[in-house]
Protein backbone atom coordinates (compact mmCIF):
# COMPACT_ATOMS: atom_id res chain seq x y z
CA UNK A 1 0.00 0.00 0.00
CA UNK A 2 1.41 3.62 -0.99
CA UNK A 3 0.53 6.54 1.08
CA UNK A 4 0.72 9.84 1.42
CA UNK A 5 0.40 11.81 4.97
CA UNK A 6 -1.11 15.35 4.55
CA UNK A 7 -2.46 18.04 7.23
CA UNK A 8 -5.92 19.69 5.96
CA UNK A 9 -4.12 22.29 4.23
CA UNK A 10 -2.42 19.80 2.05
CA UNK A 11 -5.34 17.72 1.88
CA UNK A 12 -7.53 20.16 0.45
CA UNK A 13 -4.71 20.90 -2.10
CA UNK A 14 -4.69 17.56 -3.53
CA UNK A 15 -8.34 16.92 -3.34
CA UNK A 16 -9.14 20.05 -4.76
CA UNK A 17 -5.89 20.46 -7.73
CA UNK A 18 -4.59 17.42 -8.54
CA UNK A 19 -7.74 15.91 -8.42
CA UNK A 20 -9.88 17.98 -9.95
CA UNK A 21 -13.48 17.32 -8.74
CA UNK A 22 -16.17 15.36 -7.16
CA UNK A 23 -18.72 13.73 -8.71
CA UNK A 24 -20.57 10.13 -9.44
CA UNK A 25 -23.61 8.44 -8.99
CA UNK A 26 -24.06 5.57 -6.04
CA UNK A 27 -22.54 6.29 -2.50
CA UNK A 28 -20.93 9.46 -4.31
CA UNK A 29 -21.30 12.55 -2.64
CA UNK A 30 -19.95 16.05 -2.27
CA UNK A 31 -16.49 16.86 -0.39
CA UNK A 32 -17.61 17.07 3.27
CA UNK A 33 -16.02 19.84 5.57
CA UNK A 34 -13.28 19.65 6.91
CA UNK A 35 -11.50 20.63 10.48
CA UNK A 36 -8.38 22.10 10.42
CA UNK A 37 -7.30 20.11 13.42
CA UNK A 38 -8.04 16.70 12.35
CA UNK A 39 -4.91 15.18 10.27
CA UNK A 40 -5.94 12.94 7.16
CA UNK A 41 -3.40 11.08 5.30
CA UNK A 42 -4.52 9.57 1.81
CA UNK A 43 -3.49 6.22 0.80
CA UNK A 44 -3.03 4.78 -2.52
CA UNK A 45 -3.97 1.01 -2.07
CA UNK A 46 -5.17 -0.71 -5.54
CA UNK A 47 -7.80 -2.28 -5.89
CA UNK A 48 -7.14 -5.41 -3.83
CA UNK A 49 -7.73 -3.96 -0.98
CA UNK A 50 -9.66 -4.78 2.10
CA UNK A 51 -10.79 -1.38 4.64
CA UNK A 52 -9.86 -2.32 8.21
CA UNK A 53 -11.91 -3.46 10.69
CA UNK A 54 -10.76 -2.02 13.66
CA UNK A 55 -10.38 1.99 14.67
CA UNK A 56 -12.13 4.72 12.49
CA UNK A 57 -15.08 2.84 11.13
CA UNK A 58 -15.82 3.33 7.19
CA UNK A 59 -18.52 2.40 5.12
CA UNK A 60 -18.51 0.79 1.61
CA UNK A 61 -21.15 4.21 0.17
CA UNK A 62 -19.60 6.79 2.21
CA UNK A 63 -16.98 7.72 -0.95
CA UNK A 64 -16.99 10.11 -3.22
CA UNK A 65 -15.55 9.99 -6.84
CA UNK A 66 -12.66 12.57 -7.80
CA UNK A 67 -11.32 13.34 -11.40
CA UNK A 68 -7.63 14.70 -11.89
CA UNK A 69 -6.94 17.17 -14.77
CA UNK A 70 -5.31 14.79 -16.01
CA UNK A 71 -8.93 12.85 -16.34
CA UNK A 72 -7.41 9.72 -14.00
CA UNK A 73 -10.36 8.75 -11.80
CA UNK A 74 -10.52 7.66 -8.13
CA UNK A 75 -12.87 6.24 -5.77
CA UNK A 76 -11.92 7.82 -2.44
CA UNK A 77 -13.46 5.86 1.08
CA UNK A 78 -14.00 8.53 3.68
CA UNK A 79 -13.73 7.88 7.38
CA UNK A 80 -16.50 8.49 9.59
CA UNK A 81 -15.09 11.46 12.11
CA UNK A 82 -16.65 10.99 15.69
CA UNK A 83 -15.75 12.83 19.01
CA UNK A 84 -15.29 10.25 22.05
CA UNK A 85 -14.84 12.71 24.44
CA UNK A 86 -18.19 14.59 24.43
CA UNK A 87 -19.63 13.01 27.40
CA UNK A 88 -17.09 13.33 29.64
CA UNK A 89 -16.46 17.12 28.87
CA UNK A 90 -20.64 17.55 29.54
CA UNK A 91 -20.59 15.47 32.66
CA UNK A 92 -17.21 17.42 34.31
CA UNK A 93 -18.16 18.91 37.75
CA UNK A 94 -14.73 19.61 38.92
CA UNK A 95 -12.76 22.84 39.46
CA UNK A 96 -13.02 25.47 37.06
CA UNK A 97 -10.02 26.09 34.72
CA UNK A 98 -9.18 29.51 36.68
CA UNK A 99 -9.02 27.33 39.93
CA UNK A 100 -7.08 24.83 38.84
CA UNK A 101 -4.81 27.55 37.69
CA UNK A 102 -5.14 29.09 41.27
CA UNK A 103 -1.79 27.72 42.71
CA UNK A 104 0.12 29.27 40.10
CA UNK A 105 -0.70 32.70 40.77
CA UNK A 106 -0.96 32.26 44.66
CA UNK A 107 3.16 31.26 44.28
CA UNK A 108 3.64 34.13 42.78
CA UNK A 109 5.79 32.39 40.32
CA UNK A 110 7.75 33.73 37.16
CA UNK A 111 8.81 31.85 33.94
CA UNK A 112 11.61 33.11 31.93
CA UNK A 113 12.58 32.68 27.93
CA UNK A 114 15.53 33.58 26.47
CA UNK A 115 15.60 34.38 22.41
CA UNK A 116 18.33 35.77 20.68
CA UNK A 117 18.19 39.24 21.68
CA UNK A 118 15.45 39.82 24.38
CA UNK A 119 14.58 37.93 27.54
CA UNK A 120 11.06 37.49 28.88
CA UNK A 121 9.50 37.11 32.09
CA UNK A 122 6.19 35.91 32.80
CA UNK A 123 4.91 37.11 36.70
CA UNK A 124 2.12 34.95 36.28
CA UNK A 125 -0.52 37.25 37.73
CA UNK A 126 1.57 40.41 38.31
CA UNK A 127 2.89 41.43 34.63
CA UNK A 128 4.80 40.46 31.60
CA UNK A 129 8.36 42.41 31.18
CA UNK A 130 10.71 41.88 27.84
CA UNK A 131 14.21 43.16 29.08
CA UNK A 132 17.63 43.03 27.11
CA UNK A 133 20.71 43.25 29.40
CA UNK A 134 24.26 45.20 28.11
CA UNK A 135 27.54 45.28 29.24
CA UNK A 136 28.97 49.56 29.07
CA UNK A 137 32.57 50.50 30.20
CA UNK A 138 33.71 50.34 33.73
CA UNK A 139 31.38 46.61 33.72
CA UNK A 140 28.39 48.72 34.12
CA UNK A 141 25.58 46.81 33.22
CA UNK A 142 22.98 48.62 31.05
CA UNK A 143 19.35 47.41 31.03
CA UNK A 144 16.58 48.44 28.32
CA UNK A 145 13.19 47.32 29.34
CA UNK A 146 9.75 47.03 28.65
CA UNK A 147 6.15 46.01 30.44
CA UNK A 148 4.22 44.11 27.87
CA UNK A 149 1.32 44.49 30.64
CA UNK A 150 -0.22 44.02 34.16
CA UNK A 151 -2.40 42.87 36.15
CA UNK A 152 -5.76 44.48 35.50
CA UNK A 153 -7.70 43.33 38.43
CA UNK A 154 -6.02 42.26 41.86
CA UNK A 155 -6.17 38.75 41.22
CA UNK A 156 -7.43 36.94 37.62
CA UNK A 157 -9.33 34.78 39.65
CA UNK A 158 -11.32 38.03 41.83
CA UNK A 159 -14.22 37.62 39.75
CA UNK A 160 -16.10 34.39 40.80
CA UNK A 161 -18.40 35.03 37.37
CA UNK A 162 -15.50 34.33 35.01
CA UNK A 163 -15.35 30.84 35.04
CA UNK A 164 -19.01 30.82 34.89
CA UNK A 165 -19.18 32.64 31.67
CA UNK A 166 -16.28 31.16 30.11
CA UNK A 167 -18.03 27.46 30.89
CA UNK A 168 -20.95 29.15 28.90
CA UNK A 169 -18.97 29.95 25.92
CA UNK A 170 -16.83 27.53 23.21
CA UNK A 171 -13.33 27.41 24.69
CA UNK A 172 -10.65 29.30 22.24
CA UNK A 173 -8.46 27.22 20.56
CA UNK A 174 -5.10 28.42 18.95
CA UNK A 175 -2.94 26.23 16.41
CA UNK A 176 0.29 24.67 17.93
CA UNK A 177 2.55 22.51 15.79
CA UNK A 178 -0.55 21.72 13.89
CA UNK A 179 -2.40 20.73 16.57
CA UNK A 180 -5.74 23.21 17.71
CA UNK A 181 -5.06 23.34 20.66
CA UNK A 182 -7.67 24.91 23.69
CA UNK A 183 -6.36 27.44 25.71
CA UNK A 184 -7.20 29.56 29.05
CA UNK A 185 -7.02 33.16 28.38
CA UNK A 186 -5.60 35.61 31.33
CA UNK A 187 -5.77 39.75 29.99
CA UNK A 188 -3.43 41.85 31.40
CA UNK A 189 -3.21 45.23 30.16
CA UNK A 190 -1.61 48.90 31.17
CA UNK A 191 2.16 47.73 29.90
CA UNK A 192 4.68 50.71 29.29
CA UNK A 193 3.34 53.35 26.91
CA UNK A 194 3.58 51.74 22.90
CA UNK A 195 4.84 55.16 20.43
CA UNK A 196 4.01 53.23 17.86
CA UNK A 197 0.26 53.95 18.88
CA UNK A 198 0.45 57.30 20.31
CA UNK A 199 1.29 56.16 23.90
CA UNK A 200 -1.35 53.83 24.26
CA UNK A 201 -0.34 51.38 26.76
CA UNK A 202 1.04 47.84 25.84
CA UNK A 203 -1.28 44.74 26.28
CA UNK A 204 -0.56 40.93 26.34
CA UNK A 205 -2.88 38.06 26.59
CA UNK A 206 -1.70 34.70 28.04
CA UNK A 207 -2.81 31.80 26.75
CA UNK A 208 -2.65 28.80 29.47
CA UNK A 209 -2.25 25.35 27.39
CA UNK A 210 -2.62 21.98 29.15
CA UNK A 211 0.72 19.64 29.08
CA UNK A 212 1.19 17.07 31.26
CA UNK A 213 4.81 17.24 31.61
CA UNK A 214 5.57 21.11 31.47
CA UNK A 215 6.82 23.07 34.36
CA UNK A 216 5.05 26.37 33.32
CA UNK A 217 7.18 27.20 30.67
CA UNK A 218 7.06 30.06 28.04
CA UNK A 219 6.38 28.35 24.59
CA UNK A 220 6.23 31.27 22.72
CA UNK A 221 5.91 35.47 22.78
CA UNK A 222 4.07 37.05 19.79
CA UNK A 223 3.78 40.26 18.53
CA UNK A 224 0.14 39.99 17.19
CA UNK A 225 -0.62 43.62 16.28
CA UNK A 226 1.68 46.66 17.18
CA UNK A 227 2.44 46.57 20.95
CA UNK A 228 -0.45 43.92 21.49
CA UNK A 229 1.30 40.56 22.45
CA UNK A 230 0.53 36.80 22.86
CA UNK A 231 2.42 34.47 25.48
CA UNK A 232 1.49 30.68 25.02
CA UNK A 233 2.44 28.97 28.57
CA UNK A 234 2.62 25.77 28.91
CA UNK A 235 1.10 24.21 32.51
CA UNK A 236 0.28 20.71 34.02
CA UNK A 237 -2.33 22.79 36.01
CA UNK A 238 -5.09 22.71 32.95
CA UNK A 239 -4.81 18.81 32.37
CA UNK A 240 -7.52 18.16 34.91
CA UNK A 241 -10.04 19.63 32.68
CA UNK A 242 -11.63 17.29 30.28
CA UNK A 243 -12.13 20.66 27.90
CA UNK A 244 -8.28 21.74 28.38
CA UNK A 245 -7.35 18.48 28.11
CA UNK A 246 -4.63 17.89 25.58
CA UNK A 247 -5.17 15.32 22.70
CA UNK A 248 -2.89 13.71 20.01
CA UNK A 249 -5.47 13.55 17.12
CA UNK A 250 -5.60 10.14 15.67
CA UNK A 251 -4.41 10.35 11.63
CA UNK A 252 -7.73 9.51 9.55
CA UNK A 253 -7.34 7.74 6.76
CA UNK A 254 -8.87 8.01 3.57
CA UNK A 255 -8.41 5.56 0.55
CA UNK A 256 -8.59 6.19 -2.91
CA UNK A 257 -8.65 3.24 -5.30
CA UNK A 258 -8.02 4.00 -9.20
CA UNK A 259 -10.64 3.24 -11.16
CA UNK A 260 -10.44 1.52 -14.40
CA UNK A 261 -7.65 3.39 -17.37
CA UNK A 262 -6.10 5.31 -14.13
CA UNK A 263 -3.03 4.49 -13.22
CA UNK A 264 -2.18 3.88 -8.82
CA UNK A 265 -1.46 7.02 -7.99
CA UNK A 266 -2.24 10.44 -10.20
CA UNK A 267 0.71 11.35 -12.55
CA UNK A 268 1.33 14.76 -10.88
CA UNK A 269 1.26 13.33 -7.10
CA UNK A 270 4.44 11.20 -8.59
CA UNK A 271 6.38 14.10 -10.00
CA UNK A 272 5.60 16.45 -6.97
CA UNK A 273 6.71 13.81 -4.79
CA UNK A 274 10.28 12.96 -7.18
CA UNK A 275 10.89 17.07 -6.84
CA UNK A 276 10.46 17.16 -2.93
CA UNK A 277 12.93 14.15 -2.62
CA UNK A 278 15.31 15.92 -5.23
CA UNK A 279 15.24 18.77 -1.98
CA UNK A 280 16.70 16.06 0.26
CA UNK A 281 20.38 15.79 -1.92
CA UNK A 282 21.91 18.78 -1.57
CA UNK A 283 23.03 18.84 1.81
CA UNK A 284 26.79 17.36 2.63
CA UNK A 285 27.37 14.21 4.03
CA UNK A 286 30.08 13.48 6.45
CA UNK A 287 31.29 10.08 8.05
CA UNK A 288 31.09 9.54 11.62
CA UNK A 289 34.78 9.29 11.76
CA UNK A 290 35.92 12.56 10.21
CA UNK A 291 33.57 14.11 12.94
CA UNK A 292 35.56 12.54 16.16
CA UNK A 293 38.95 12.20 14.48
CA UNK A 294 38.74 16.18 14.94
CA UNK A 295 39.05 16.54 18.54
CA UNK A 296 40.71 19.37 20.52
CA UNK A 297 41.72 21.02 16.99
CA UNK A 298 39.88 23.62 15.45
CA UNK A 299 37.52 22.62 12.37
CA UNK A 300 38.82 23.49 8.77
CA UNK A 301 36.84 26.00 7.45
CA UNK A 302 37.17 24.76 4.03
CA UNK A 303 34.00 22.76 4.69
CA UNK A 304 30.86 24.32 3.02
CA UNK A 305 27.70 22.99 3.52
CA UNK A 306 24.46 24.25 2.02
CA UNK A 307 23.21 26.81 4.10
CA UNK A 308 20.08 26.13 6.31
CA UNK A 309 18.60 29.58 5.35
CA UNK A 310 17.99 32.85 6.39
CA UNK A 311 15.01 32.15 8.75
CA UNK A 312 14.79 31.73 12.24
CA UNK A 313 15.54 28.23 13.25
CA UNK A 314 13.78 26.71 16.76
CA UNK A 315 13.57 23.07 17.89
CA UNK A 316 12.96 22.19 21.32
CA UNK A 317 13.50 18.78 23.00
CA UNK A 318 14.15 17.42 26.55
CA UNK A 319 15.90 14.26 27.19
CA UNK A 320 17.66 12.60 30.35
CA UNK A 321 21.35 12.72 30.19
CA UNK A 322 23.28 9.81 32.14
CA UNK A 323 22.40 9.07 35.36
CA UNK A 324 26.27 9.58 36.34
CA UNK A 325 26.81 10.88 39.90
CA UNK A 326 26.30 14.76 39.84
CA UNK A 327 29.78 15.34 40.95
CA UNK A 328 31.31 12.67 38.27
CA UNK A 329 29.03 14.51 35.70
CA UNK A 330 30.05 18.11 36.20
CA UNK A 331 33.34 16.63 35.74
CA UNK A 332 33.12 15.43 32.49
CA UNK A 333 31.06 17.81 31.38
CA UNK A 334 32.77 20.60 31.98
CA UNK A 335 36.08 18.65 30.15
CA UNK A 336 34.61 18.43 27.28
CA UNK A 337 34.13 14.71 27.31
CA UNK A 338 30.53 14.35 28.04
CA UNK A 339 28.29 16.21 25.40
CA UNK A 340 24.47 16.86 25.72
CA UNK A 341 22.63 16.06 22.38
CA UNK A 342 18.99 17.49 21.42
CA UNK A 343 16.75 18.92 19.25
CA UNK A 344 12.92 17.61 17.80
CA UNK A 345 13.10 17.24 13.54
CA UNK A 346 14.97 17.46 11.06
CA UNK A 347 18.18 19.06 12.70
CA UNK A 348 19.69 17.27 16.32
CA UNK A 349 21.98 19.51 18.19
CA UNK A 350 25.27 18.06 19.95
CA UNK A 351 27.40 20.46 22.46
CA UNK A 352 30.75 19.56 23.81
CA UNK A 353 31.78 22.19 26.68
CA UNK A 354 34.66 24.32 25.33
CA UNK A 355 35.06 22.05 22.14
CA UNK A 356 32.14 22.52 19.55
CA UNK A 357 28.89 22.90 18.68
CA UNK A 358 27.40 20.24 15.84
CA UNK A 359 24.46 20.36 13.89
CA UNK A 360 23.63 17.35 12.58
CA UNK A 361 21.31 15.00 10.85
CA UNK A 362 21.35 10.91 10.76
CA UNK A 363 19.92 8.59 8.04
CA UNK A 364 19.81 5.41 7.83
CA UNK A 365 20.29 5.02 3.95
CA UNK A 366 22.16 8.15 3.28
CA UNK A 367 24.46 8.62 6.56
CA UNK A 368 24.63 11.54 9.24
CA UNK A 369 25.15 14.85 7.49
CA UNK A 370 26.82 17.40 9.95
CA UNK A 371 27.45 21.40 10.12
CA UNK A 372 30.17 22.68 12.16
CA UNK A 373 28.03 25.33 13.86
CA UNK A 374 30.87 26.77 15.66
CA UNK A 375 34.29 25.77 17.73
CA UNK A 376 35.97 27.19 20.95
CA UNK A 377 38.47 29.81 21.47
CA UNK A 378 39.21 30.61 24.79
CA UNK A 379 40.53 34.21 23.56
CA UNK A 380 38.23 35.02 21.06
CA UNK A 381 35.57 34.23 24.14
CA UNK A 382 37.32 36.55 26.15
CA UNK A 383 37.47 39.35 23.38
CA UNK A 384 33.60 38.65 23.09
CA UNK A 385 32.78 38.94 26.69
CA UNK A 386 33.91 42.30 26.78
CA UNK A 387 31.74 44.15 24.80
CA UNK A 388 28.85 41.69 25.92
CA UNK A 389 26.80 40.37 29.24
CA UNK A 390 28.23 37.09 29.45
CA UNK A 391 27.21 36.84 33.43
CA UNK A 392 23.40 37.50 34.03
CA UNK A 393 22.11 37.49 36.78
CA UNK A 394 18.18 37.26 38.53
CA UNK A 395 16.89 38.80 41.93
CA UNK A 396 14.79 36.92 43.83
CA UNK A 397 13.53 37.72 47.30
CA UNK A 398 16.25 40.09 47.77
CA UNK A 399 19.06 37.63 46.58
CA UNK A 400 20.87 38.07 43.64
CA UNK A 401 21.90 34.75 41.66
CA UNK A 402 23.37 33.81 38.20
CA UNK A 403 20.95 32.51 36.22
CA UNK A 404 22.31 32.07 32.66
CA UNK A 405 26.13 32.39 31.19
CA UNK A 406 26.80 32.96 27.78
CA UNK A 407 29.94 31.71 25.68
CA UNK A 408 30.74 32.55 22.07
CA UNK A 409 32.11 30.03 19.73
CA UNK A 410 32.99 30.42 16.15
CA UNK A 411 34.88 29.59 13.43
CA UNK A 412 32.40 27.16 12.15
CA UNK A 413 31.63 25.95 8.65
CA UNK A 414 31.65 28.61 5.81
CA UNK A 415 28.39 29.87 5.47
CA UNK A 416 27.14 30.25 1.61
CA UNK A 417 24.95 32.65 2.22
CA UNK A 418 27.88 35.11 4.33
CA UNK A 419 31.03 33.63 3.11
CA UNK A 420 31.94 33.74 6.10
CA UNK A 421 32.40 31.14 9.41
CA UNK A 422 29.33 30.25 11.44
CA UNK A 423 29.42 31.38 14.58
CA UNK A 424 27.15 30.91 17.81
CA UNK A 425 25.97 32.36 21.77
CA UNK A 426 25.54 29.07 23.88
CA UNK A 427 23.58 29.87 26.76
CA UNK A 428 23.64 27.82 29.84
CA UNK A 429 20.66 28.47 31.94
CA UNK A 430 19.37 27.29 35.23
CA UNK A 431 16.41 25.20 35.26
CA UNK A 432 14.91 23.47 37.95
CA UNK A 433 13.14 19.92 37.18
CA UNK A 434 11.33 16.85 38.56
CA UNK A 435 14.13 14.72 36.90
CA UNK A 436 17.70 15.73 38.08
CA UNK A 437 19.27 14.72 34.65
CA UNK A 438 16.89 16.15 32.40
CA UNK A 439 18.39 18.47 29.70
CA UNK A 440 16.77 20.58 26.74
CA UNK A 441 18.35 21.98 23.48
CA UNK A 442 17.11 24.15 21.55
CA UNK A 443 19.06 26.53 18.50
CA UNK A 444 17.86 29.98 17.27
CA UNK A 445 19.26 31.67 13.78
CA UNK A 446 18.07 35.47 14.13
CA UNK A 447 20.33 36.24 11.29
CA UNK A 448 21.62 34.06 8.74
CA UNK A 449 24.09 31.35 10.30
CA UNK A 450 24.64 33.44 13.51
CA UNK A 451 23.10 31.19 16.41
CA UNK A 452 21.76 30.90 19.90
CA UNK A 453 21.84 27.59 21.59
CA UNK A 454 20.15 27.22 24.75
CA UNK A 455 21.06 24.61 27.23
CA UNK A 456 18.65 24.57 29.90
CA UNK A 457 19.36 21.74 32.86
CA UNK A 458 19.32 21.13 36.46
CA UNK A 459 23.24 20.28 36.09
CA UNK A 460 23.61 23.64 35.03
CA UNK A 461 22.62 24.78 38.29
CA UNK A 462 25.23 23.23 40.42
CA UNK A 463 27.29 25.26 38.54
CA UNK A 464 26.53 28.56 37.51
CA UNK A 465 28.06 30.43 40.89
CA UNK A 466 31.30 29.05 39.75
CA UNK A 467 30.75 31.39 37.05
CA UNK A 468 33.54 34.09 36.49
CA UNK A 469 33.18 37.63 34.89
CA UNK A 470 33.89 36.22 31.64
CA UNK A 471 31.30 33.81 32.37
CA UNK A 472 33.64 30.65 32.53
CA UNK A 473 32.67 27.86 34.56
CA UNK A 474 34.72 25.50 36.63
CA UNK A 475 34.17 22.57 38.89
CA UNK A 476 32.68 23.48 42.21
CA UNK A 477 34.71 22.67 45.35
Amino acid sequence: MRRCRLGPAALLALLGGVLAGAGGGGGGRALPQLSDDIPFRVNWPGTDFSLPTTGVLYKEDNYIIMTTVDKEKYKCILPLIANGDEEEEKDYKGPSPGELLEPLFKQSSCSYRIESYWTYEVCHGKYIRQYHEEKETGQKINIQEYYLGNMLIKSPLSDPDQDEKENLKEIPTKNIEGQMTPYYPVGMGNGTPCILRHNLPRSSTVMYICHPEAKHEILSVAEVTTCEYEVVILTPLLCNHPKYRFRASPVNDIFCQSLPGSPLKPHNLEQLEQQQEMLKMPFRRVKEEEIHSTKEEKFSSIHKPVAVGSQQLLTVGTTHISKLTDDQLIKEFLSGSYCFHGGVGWWKYEFCYGKYVHQYHEDKESGKTSVVVGTWSKEEHIEWAKKNVARAYLREDGMQTVRVVSHFYGNGDVCDLTDKPRQVIVKLKCKESDSPHAVTVYMLEPHSCQYILGVESPVICKILDTADENGLLSVPS
